[in-house]
């Protein structure tokens, strides 16, 4: 069976401890989009774990560990995470990378921290780890597929075209150093060697995979708003962020995909530009970053406080349908638990009108959060492992939210361990 674990929101979700708890039922965990630009903190036996490009299933020795065709793939900073968990005790995981994935190259890099700066006030809020240069050239066909290492004059050849325009930007546009060839060339085959003992057909081995009955668990990256298509665009990541993309990513057919578990946080936050209804400022924020997530709510990869808000209904029922749910987790409910009320955004105001449904970009940058208030339960709810044990206002609280975003929530995340899960 095929399953996906995917975010409602803007990411930050908690899919990576989701992940990690599936992975225990799976076979196998697939990468499918997204680079090193977002991370998942993982909290286990071996400690904690911010995981940027390695799937979350790196941690049990019965996995294999997939990098789809659809992941930009940052080669050392891949390794380096590889390298990282295997010295903190962690036995050394099965994986396999998509001879199809494409490479985050080096200039990448550079082009995204050049632009973010000549952008000044108006940047994207890029993490500066390369993907939007990365997914321009995918498109504009002149990415390189891991399988192009394999052939050195190819290689050197197509090097040197692409390159050729790279270096009339970094001369005219950027007024930056120039890029060399042959020194590209050596990094590449640097890149090469630390690849070949993984790299493989992903989708024929997925096909029969499924032919054999294996169980295959698809992680996402950063959540549903940040989607180019359906999300808070131009405000948004540069792959699909949806589930129905995990089929193009990893190769499987799109039929397969049984499973879709949308990851929804019980309170909001984002990294990075764009319009986010519920936002909340000042004391009420900083206490809630600070009491968020496990350490606070900061970004895995930036180290960015996090913006804060409040469980928003309009975007996470939008969120759920266009990911097609059929599971919701929910997860961080147990950071609420210092509340006497709380506050929940069920509709946006725009132009005088209410609508409870989610706006593209221009309308949203006008709308404002219609606020119901529900009590709270003022009580640590960690270390409970049934969901009738939940305090009454706590379960009103779950159960409001999931009228309104018209889809069941069947887990209920009440702690940042393996096992701070309540099944309904």
């Amino acid at each position: 069976m095929v399953k996906a674990v995917v975010g409602a929101n803007w990411g930050d979700e908690g899919k990576g401890k989701i992940t990690d708890m599936l992975a225990q039922e799976a076979d196998i965990i697939v990468r499918f989009q997204g680079g090193a630009n977002a991370g998942h903190t993982i909290v286990n036996d071996y400690g904690k774990f911010a995981l940027h490009t390695l799937p979350s299933g790196v941690f049990y020795s019965h996995t294999t560990s997939i990098i789809g065709n659809g992941v930009a793939l940052n080669i050392p900073v891949f390794f380096k995470e590889y390298n990282d968990i295997v010295s903190r005790g962690v036995p050394a995981p099965k994986i396999l990378i998509s001879d199809r994935a494409q490479i985050v190259m080096p200039y990448h890099i550079l082009f995204d921290q050049y632009e973010e700066e000549r952008l000044a006030g108006k940047s994207f809020g890029s993490t500066k780890s390369g993907i939007a240069p990365f997914y321009s050239d995918k498109f504009a066909k002149i990415g390189f597929q891991v399988s192009e290492l394999f052939d050195t004059d190819h290689l050197k050849d197509k090097l040197k075209r692409v390159i050729e325009t790279k270096n009339v930007l970094l001369e005219h546009l950027y007024h930056k150093p120039l890029l060399d060839s042959d020194e590209l060339l050596e990094e590449m085959l640097r890149y090469r060697d630390m690849v070949s003992p993984y790299v493989c057909d992903v989708s024929s081995f997925l096909w029969q995979a499924i032919k054999d009955g294996k169980d295959i668990l698809l992680e996402g990256q950063l959540g549903s708003l940040k989607d180019p298509d359906h999300g808070i665009y131009p405000m948004v990541t540069s792959s699909s962020t949806l589930a129905a993309y995990g089929a193009i990513g990893a190769g499987l057919p799109p039929y397969e995909i049984k499973k879709i578990i949308t990851v929804c946080k019980a309170y909001s936050s984002a990294v990075g530009a764009g319009a986010f209804v519920s936002e909340i400022f000042g004391d009420e924020a900083d206490e809630l970053r600070r009491r968020g997530g496990d350490g606070g709510e900061y970004g895995a990869t930036t180290g960015r406080p996090r913006r804060m808000g409040w469980f928003d209904c309009v975007a996470s029922k939008y969120g759920c349908r266009i990911q097609g749910t059929t599971d919701v987790a929910f997860t961080v409910l147990d950071v609420l638990g210092y509340l006497d009320e709380i506050p929940v955004c069920v509709g946006y105001e725009i132009d005088g009108k209410v609508t409870t449904d989610f706006p593209t970009t221009s309308l949203l940058e006008k709308a404002k959060p219609v606020l119901k208030v529900l009590p709270g339960w003022k009580t640590d709810i960690r270390g409970i492992r049934s969901y009738a044990d939940l305090p009454e206002n706590c379960r009103n609280y779950i159960e409001f939210i999931e009228e309104q975003i018209g889809f069941p929530i069947t887990m209920v995340s009440n702690g940042p361990g393996r096992n701070d899960i309540i099944y309904r």
